[in-house]
């Protein structure tokens, strides 16, 4: 099993406690450069994996494919960790990574565990309450939208769809136990005020 696991924005206090544990847990913890390093070295001493910043796609696919190469062992085995600042489902390397690991050792199992990401601790240091819609973009065309409090997904799916959406996903109550995941056309027509859906063009 490998674990894609958010460190935060950076300062250790804001280390989850589940980030923690994982850390602990850990047959061999990994991560991606010397500021991840530091979060981590308080509770393991982890591998600190070469991911190059670069535009250079040939070299980047180089440095995913041996990367993927010294994980693999250690998620065929046991618990492999992988440490990321923020959250490792935005606009990090670990879903790159995943991408690779599944193409070269298919059987290895990947999930993630979240973080703090920079778009939300953004708003802590910079004392911006957000109140109302916003859109984060990495400067390609918008192509996903995450939406809070849908009480009535089914209707808004079909108005989503109008405006070019097609992949919906619905989570009700998330991280609690009686957390529900729709998808597409199982979405209900009626959730939980606590419902986040995400929709992809």
């Amino acid at each position: 099993m490998l674990i894609g696991l958010g460190l935060g924005p950076g300062n250790p206090e804001l280390l989850t406690l589940r980030a923690v544990r994982l850390l602990k847990e850990a047959d061999t913890v990994f991560v991606p450069g010397r500021i991840a390093q530091d979060l981590v070295v308080p509770y393991r001493e982890p591998v600190v994996l070469d991911f190059p910043m670069t535009n250079d796609e040939t070299k980047i696919r180089r440095c995913l494919v041996a990367n993927a190469g010294k994980i693999a062992p250690v998620a065929d085995n046991g618990l492999a960790v992988f440490g990321i600042l923020g959250d490792p489902n935005f606009f990090s390397t670990f879903s790159r990574l995943c991408a690779v690991i599944a193409e070269t050792h298919p059987k290895i199992e990947f999930r993630t565990e979240p973080g703090i990401s920079s778009i939300t601790a953004f708003a802590s240091a910079a004392g911006v309450p957000v109140n109302s819609s916003f859109s984060v973009s990495d400067g390609s065309t918008q192509k996903a939208g995450i939406f809070l409090k849908v009480r009535r997904p089914r209707k808004k799916a079909a108005e989503l769809r109008s405006e070019g959406y097609s992949d919906f996903v619905l989570i009700e109550r998330m991280f609690f136990p009686d957390m529900k995941i729709y998808r597409n056309e199982d979405l209900p027509a009626e959730s939980d005020y606590m419902s986040v859906m995400y929709a992809r063009k």
